[in-house]
């Protein structure tokens, strides 16, 4: 885990940042339309948990597809 994690801070810290925006306005919305806190709170953690796991993948997936590829096809593996 700790490899991974290491492999991939600049997407993980980049997704932080994200979900933590995220809740907030989610918060704030959902709050606006509800008027009642408990419900504003479980919405804004349930919905960018949800999109930061997604985000997070359709980073490494931009990622991959980014990379050039061989004459296979497959991407040229990169070493960090």
């Amino acid at each position: 885990m700790a490899n991974f994690a290491r492999a991939n801070l600049p997407t993980l810290k980049k997704t932080a940042s994200y979900y933590v925006l995220h809740i907030t306005v989610a918060a704030a919305v959902a709050y606006g339309v509800t008027g009642d806190l408990l419900i504003a709170l479980t919405l804004s953690l349930l919905e960018p948990t949800v999109q930061a796991v997604a985000f997070f993948l359709h980073e490494k997936a931009w990622e991959r597809a980014g990379r050039p590829r061989q004459e296979g096809g497959n991407p040229v593996p990169v070493r960090p």
